[in-house]
């Protein structure tokens, strides 16, 4: 037996007690939906139990995030703190319903904000279940003045070899670089989004210099010194659903170029076949089909009139099957699916 609930939640712990009964008012659900699936009776009452453990767990529900995603087995549970807004819902059957939780691994809400002014420069990590903190990077200058070595560089003397808006320029420039030399270490390998959060001319010279290839088009257009770093996080919020719609559309850009070639999908028994032999590279799925069913080893679909625990939602499957077999799943919104179906598929060869 597998219990998944999914559950809207507050970072504000004096408001979460909305949260904690609704959450049992899941369990009482789940429960039931699981006596009346014919499960075992020992096994509900060992999930019950643990769930109820969680449900009276002051310390746990002190810190969450928007959404809460917890999976219970008669052996124990595994939780998960979301930052994107879920709604709620309960499903038992011989597997976890994982589709949500994709959408918070397709749009993590993770980010570094890279806080940028003339008196000073910090790395900021930001997180979808934790406070943002600071990140520690050798060599980051400490400001613009002493990394040119000059009490200011706004030193309009004309007796310097470069003076002017053009010697400010050159100084900004050599503080950028150094910067971004220092960061490249911390970054590597990374897919995280860096987000500037700066005024000009700092803000408009970075991506100049910047060696970065996830840096965010949209920046934070604010000076961050007096800014604190939880305040960043939550201004780089609406930052990083521009990147994710960014992403999107690009993917669903290389839907429609699939598309003349024969390498689409969408209709949900193809994409099923499809997934369960490897077939899919990439799967627009979304999340909130409920359709319930079976899909056999061979990928054929059996719709069913209702959801019960002795079937799943066919369009979860269909992406787990794609994810075994190394495709990558965006989970997506009602709207949001290329071809306007449930479902849209980029197969790996035409069909």
């Amino acid at each position: 037996i597998c219990i998944s609930i999914y559950l809207p939640t507050t970072p504000l712990t004096q408001k979460i007690g909305e949260a904690r009964l609704k959450f049992r008012h899941l369990i009482s659900e789940a429960a039931e939906q699981a006596r009346t699936g014919g499960h075992n009776k020992r096994d509900v009452g060992l999930a019950e139990i643990g769930l109820l453990d969680l449900a009276d767990d002051d310390n746990f529900w002190r810190v969450q995030a928007n959404s809460l995603a917890v999976f219970a087995t008669p052996a124990g549970l595994t939780t998960f703190r979301l930052a994107n807004k879920l709604e709620a819902s309960v499903e038992v059957a011989d597997r976890f319903h994982l589709l949500p939780l994709m959408r918070a691994v397709t749009f993590p809400h993770e980010a570094f904000v890279l806080a940028l002014s003339e008196n000073g420069v910090r790395l900021v990590q930001v997180f979808s279940d934790m406070p943002a903190k600071k990140v520690k990077v050798p060599g980051l200058p400490k400001d613009a003045a002493s990394h040119a070595g000059k009490s200011t560089i706004n030193d309009k003397s004309a007796y310097t070899r470069i003076h002017g808006e053009e010697g400010q320029r050159v100084r900004h420039l050599s503080y950028l670089r150094a910067i971004d030399a220092a960061l490249r270490p911390i970054l590597a390998g990374r897919d995280t989004p860096l987000i500037v959060a700066a005024v000009d001319p700092l803000a408009h010279l970075y991506p100049h210099v910047n060696t970065y290839h996830r840096m965010a088009n949209e920046q934070i257009r604010i000076s961050p010194d007096s800014i604190k770093d939880h305040e960043l996080a939550r201004l780089s919020i609406p930052v990083l659903d521009s990147v994710y719609a960014e992403d999107l559309f690009k993917a669903a850009q290389i839907f429609e170029l699939s598309s003349s070639s024969g390498r689409t999908a969408t209709d949900l028994t193809d994409v099923a076949r499809a997934a369960t032999y490897g077939a899919v590279d990439t799967l627009f799925a979304d999340m909130n089909d409920t359709r319930p069913g079976l899909i056999d080893d061979k990928g054929h679909v059996s719709f069913a009139k209702e959801d019960t625990a002795g079937n799943y939602r066919l369009v979860d499957e269909v992406a787990r099957r794609v994810i075994v077999n190394g495709g990558k799943v965006f989970a997506v919104r009602d709207g949001e699916v290329p071809g306007g179906r449930s479902v849209g598929a980029i197969l790996r060869y035409p069909a």
